[in-house]
């Protein structure tokens, strides 16, 4: 990817990154991101020298049809890890068995804590299971990354990207040693996820909201869905009563008629 995809994505977007420094030449770290856009797969891994593995949903991979072939040729490409979402306790379980693995590799593991793209720009409460389970169960430090105005080159539903600059915050390494071995309380959890997504939102300068990302979602879809139908209600009453009135009308010039 650095070289097929890196290099052109250079040129044509010219990324600013901060903090480079803080990336490890060696070790295992895990890299904890806001999440704006699909493309902040493409561009933290192309402004870092190593190798960053990011967990995908298995549907990347499964997808038929010549779409579906080239997106799973693509992450399977660059090495991201593909992670079955059904069972019991979903993406959760299989997530923090595959940071795991990455960082007994001596890797850097990419994680998204909010664990969807947020709605509408704003950083959202991040989800305790994979990022502080895997910190924890390893002793991994945590790097806070802050992915900046990638949402507006690719906002949902875009095919075509803008050409602006997006930016990375690369925040200082977070040790969580004190808690190794407690990532089965969950209070440790909620407390380790909580302090680094703080240090995500002052690297980013996003609003947070002590929602969950796929919570917010929900609320902006049913509330689509009811202005949707709010309209549809308000269509059908014009329409009804431009009947009536209608109907009225020609009642009246029958009843002028007659007369």
């Amino acid at each position: 990817m650095k070289v097929a995809i890196g290099g052109p994505l250079k040129v044509a977007f010219r990324p600013w990154v901060e903090g480079l420094e803080n990336i490890p030449a060696e070790g295992p770290a895990i890299l904890a991101s806001n999440h704006l856009s699909f493309s902040d797969s493409f561009f933290l891994p192309v402004v870092l020298d190593r190798k960053v593995t990011f967990i995908a949903k298995a549907e990347y991979f499964t997808t038929p049809g010549v779409k579906g072939r080239l997106t799973a040729a693509f992450f399977k490409g660059v090495g991201q890890l593909p992670v079955d979402r059904s069972g019991a306790r979903g993406a959760g379980e299989a997530a923090v068995k595959s940071g795991i693995e990455v960082i007994e590799r001596g890797e850097l593991f990419g994680i998204y804590p909010e664990g969807t793209r947020s709605p509408d720009g704003r950083l959202y409460r991040g989800k305790p299971g994979g990022l502080a389970r895997v910190a924890l169960a390893t002793g991994a430090p945590v790097i806070p990354v802050a992915m900046i105005d990638t949402e507006k080159i690719q906002p949902p539903g875009k095919i075509v990207p803008k050409l602006m600059r997006p930016g990375i915050r690369i925040g200082r390494p977070l040790d969580f040693n004190r808690y190794r071995g407690m990532e089965h309380d969950r209070f440790v959890l909620r407390a380790v996820t909580d302090e680094v997504m703080y240090e995500i939102m002052k690297l980013s300068g996003q609003e947070y909201v002590d929602i969950y990302a796929t919570a917010a979602k929900r609320q902006i879809a049913e509330a689509a869905k009811a202005e949707k139908a709010a309209k549809a209600a308000l269509a059908q009453a014009e329409k009804e009563q431009a009947e009536k009135e209608q109907a009225e009308k020609e009642q009246a010039e029958k009843e002028k008629n007659a007369d």
